[in-house]
């Protein structure tokens, strides 16, 4: 494998999918988005780990005022990851006018600021979003191990995996992206 800073080898705008036999209860059947990966290291989010609150209740708690869109009131807040776990990161439809964004592919966008969440559930919001608290990070060379042990498998990320799919379906319908049957995938491949 190159330098992943070289952007045929960087793995940023695709979907970390877990191998069936990962069994950091952290990742276990996890579904990560990649949005950063370059020679000194890569941070992601996951994308399939709700937590036990709504958008609303989080709302509620840093005291925005919480719409009254039931989209809004229903949807979940995803644990983003191990690290950093009181910060928010909304990926979203592609959107400006906010203060820290970032265009990571041309369906997918980041913000970080807290703009965006006032914005949520009114006609300034983006068409479709997720918030994740946490994320997940990997220091130089770090990822490219677990690569080699067969942790994870990658494929290109997918806007309709992330803003269309069920939480709860979003690992079977990204492994079912490969093409292959993942339990017939062996955690034990390529080692002599």
């Amino acid at each position: 494998m190159g330098v992943a800073g070289d952007p045929m080898n960087s793995l940023q705008n695709h979907f970390l999918v877990a191998m069936p036999g990962l069994d950091d209860p952290f990742f276990h059947r996890s579904v990560t988005y990649i949005c950063e990966h370059n020679d000194e290291g890569a941070m992601g989010l996951i994308i399939n780990q709700p937590v036990e609150m709504t958008v609303a209740q989080l709302l509620e708690q840093i005291e925005i005022e919480v719409p009254e869109d039931p989209r809004v009131a229903s949807a979940m807040v995803l644990q983003g990851g191990p690290v950093g776990t009181d910060r928010g990161f909304v990926l979203h439809s592609p959107q400006d006018g906010w203060r820290s964004s970032l265009l990571l592919a041309q369906d997918i966008m980041i913000t970080t600021s807290k703009d965006i969440l006032v914005a949520l559930g009114s006609d300034r919001a983006p068409k479709n979003y997720m918030l994740t608290l946490g994320y997940a990070g990997w220091e130089a060379g770090q990822l490219e191990q677990e690569l080699t042990d067969n942790s994870w498998l990658t494929i290109e990320a997918d806007a309709d995996i992330l803003f269309n799919t069920p939480i709860h379906e979003r690992w079977a319908k990204a492994t079912s992206r490969l093409g292959i049957d993942i339990w017939q995938v062996s955690s034990d491949a390529g080692h002599a």
